[in-house]
């Protein structure tokens, strides 16, 4: 069963940005512990690794909005045991980091309700968890409604915030500027612990299948809620060092509230304290959403036990990854908070590192039916530089960051083994890098092109027409020799002839006198040579690649030649078929495509999938 695809532009935009903007209520003041200050560089170096792998997130989405996002992407580039262990870790993140704003809001709201019980902050967050998931069960429409109402309130307040906080900033408040002992490698450890701030946005990838028109809808969205929630961070970071004295930051759970509560009074920070609130629950809310969609996803290729596949026959949504998801963020509330923070940081990273080495590895690849419909800038410099970045982020991070991280990789690769290989077997991109820079045949087949084809279908809502039967049935000569235009015209002839009551040679002299009259060359490359013959219910469309060129009367280098025979009752869909085919060659790089194409169902999948008007009745 299929998900609902009931998330709009406003949506994603609002599940991305809010997944982002709560870490900004408790980070400033835990980043401002490790390097004073100058931790305001760590939250921008983190923003630009997270911009950059955004982008080609943004890309990987646009091609394969599918369920489960990155560990989608992941598998189809690099296969389902790396795969598997990446979805798992991607899972165990997500749900820590949700468990981290769960446990922050229980501590927020009893703050505010005077309460001083330990026990009291952690039920709070055990409520909210369960809460969510039950809401995450009826329906995504609703979630990503509520996703709009809390970040809209949240930007607004910090918003006010900002305006107010201004003209209060100490400028002597930043010297000095790096905290005493501290130096470059803290910066850098810092830029890697708050990253759990910004590399929540990858889980909008996981909800692609959810999503109306995901090719365009989810990189606009991505790019835009980045670039607003820098903003808010860069800002709102600045102002609350510059409010706070370093004693009253340092270590603070609360900043903002803190800061509030100096220009803007108690009602202020009450306030900021109620948004942060709202905040943390809606990056929870988002989180538990996007944990599900990964044992979702991995199950429904059979990498994960059956039952998370499962979608509810009323809700449409995986209920069970969703429980699943909800009792394991439940069980991380009794985590320390640093190590949530560290651990949630350090995976995030990683999967960014795996997005960057997911698009170079399927850009290379050499698949046809990769077409994402935005691809991120500066080919392949920005890539390579994004995984030596995260790498040495990642290194920053300790020894006890690494070990956990190698631990999930392990225990994913052991569910991979034990299970997942026995029960799928799934063709990954890298093979087909292989193939290519080995020059080795047999490695592949037509099964990861299929499915990416099957894919752009449904992600551009491609229905079925008539053309695309005929095309699917039709006949593909691959010549990988150069031969006259008579020469092909009597290969094909033949072919044809042996489905419909008409000689090889009256069929071919009917089209060179058809050829005498006027060219059926469209393009110096591409020729649609057609003719109406006597009979009933005939329409066939043969087609042929000249990889080395055909003397085509007029036309001395055109490799692209397509066929058309039918009767007089098929009259309309004759001319019909013609515009459709003209349509398609008309691509700017359709002859490039063309002689690529790997064989002849690439050659066919680039007609089936070309740009053209289509006819359902």
């Amino acid at each position: 069963m299929k998900l609902s695809r009931d998330l709009k532009i406003l949506d994603v935009f609002c599940i991305g940005a809010g997944a982002m903007i709560a870490g900004l209520f408790i980070l400033p003041g835990l980043a401002y512990a490790h390097c004073g200050p100058a931790s305001i560089v760590s939250f921008l170096i983190a923003a630009l690794l997270a911009v950059g792998g955004i982008l080609s997130e943004s890309e990987l989405a646009s091609a394969m909005p599918k369920a489960g996002g990155a560990y989608f992407y992941v598998t189809r580039s690099m296969g389902p045991a790396l795969g598997t262990t990446y979805g798992i870790t991607t899972f165990v993140s997500i749900s820590l980091k949700c468990a981290f704003f769960l446990t922050m809001a229980g501590y927020f709201i009893s703050r505010m309700a005077g309460w001083t019980a330990e026990w009291t902050a952690v039920a709070v967050a055990v409520f909210f968890c369960a809460l969510f998931a039950v809401l995450n069960i009826t329906g995504v429409k609703q979630v990503g409604a509520l996703q709009r109402i809390l970040f809209c309130i949240i930007a607004v307040v910090l918003v006010i915030y900002t305006v107010y906080g201004i003209p209060c900033v100490n400028v002597m408040r930043y010297t000095p500027f790096i905290k005493q002992g501290s130096g470059v490698t803290a910066l850098f450890f810092t830029a890697g612990f708050v990253f759990v701030g910004f590399g929540a946005i990858i889980k909008v990838g996981s909800m692609a299948e959810e999503v109306a028109q995901p090719g365009s809808v989810i990189p606009k969205a991505m790019i835009w809620s980045i670039i607003v929630v820098a903003v808010f961070y860069l800002s709102v970071v600045f102002i609350t060092q510059g409010v706070l004295e370093s004693g009253e930051l340092d270590g603070e759970r609360m900043p903002l509230s803190a800061a509030a509560g100096i220009f803007l009074g108690s009602k202020g920070s009450i306030v900021l304290s109620a948004a942060g609130v709202l905040a943390l629950l809606s990056a929870a809310n988002a989180a538990i959403m996007s944990a599900a969609r990964y044992l979702f996803a991995a199950a429904r290729d059979g990498l994960l036990f059956e039952p998370m596949g499962r979608v509810h026959e009323r809700f449409q949504t995986p209920f069970i990854a969703v429980i699943f998801a909800g009792c394991v963020a439940a069980g991380g509330i009794f985590l320390p908070i640093t190590i949530l923070v560290q651990a949630a940081s350090a995976i995030f990273i990683m999967n960014y590192l795996f997005s960057f080495l997911s698009v170079i590895i399927l850009r290379e690849s050499g698949l046809q039916n990769y077409q994402p419909q935005f691809r991120s800038p500066l080919y392949p410099y920005m890539h390579i530089a994004g995984v030596i970045g995260f790498a040495g982020i990642l290194l920053f991070l300790g020894a006890n960051i690494l070990i956990l991280c190698g631990g999930l990789l392990i225990g994913g690769f052991f569910i991979y083994w034990f299970y997942g290989r026995v029960n799928s077997v799934r063709e990954y991109a890298l093979l087909h890098l292989i193939e290519r820079v080995t020059a080795r045949d047999h490695l592949t087949d037509r099964g990861l092109e299929t499915e990416l084809k099957d894919i752009i279908r449904e992600r551009d809502e491609i229905v079925h027409d008539h053309f695309d039967h005929v095309i699917e049935e039709s006949v593909i000569f691959d010549i990988d020799r150069r031969l006259d235009a008579e020469e092909l015209f009597d290969m094909m002839c033949s072919r044809a002839a042996e489905d419909i009551d008409i000689t090889t040679s009256a069929l071919k002299n009917t089209l060179i006198d058809r050829e005498k009259e006027s060219s059926t060359a469209i393009t110096s490359t591409v020729a649609i040579p057609h003719t109406v013959i006597e009979g009933e219910d005939i329409f066939k469309i043969l087609i042929a690649r000249c990889r080395k060129g055909t003397g085509f009367f007029t036309s001395d280098e055109v490799n692209a030649v397509f066929l058309i025979i039918s009767s007089w009752d098929n009259r309309n869909f004759h001319l019909r078929a013609l515009a459709a085919i003209a349509q398609i060659v008309q691509d700017p790089v359709f002859e490039k495509k063309w002689i690529k194409a790997k064989d002849e169902e690439a050659l066919r999948d680039l007609i089936l999938l070309g740009e053209r008007r289509r006819y359902y009745h």
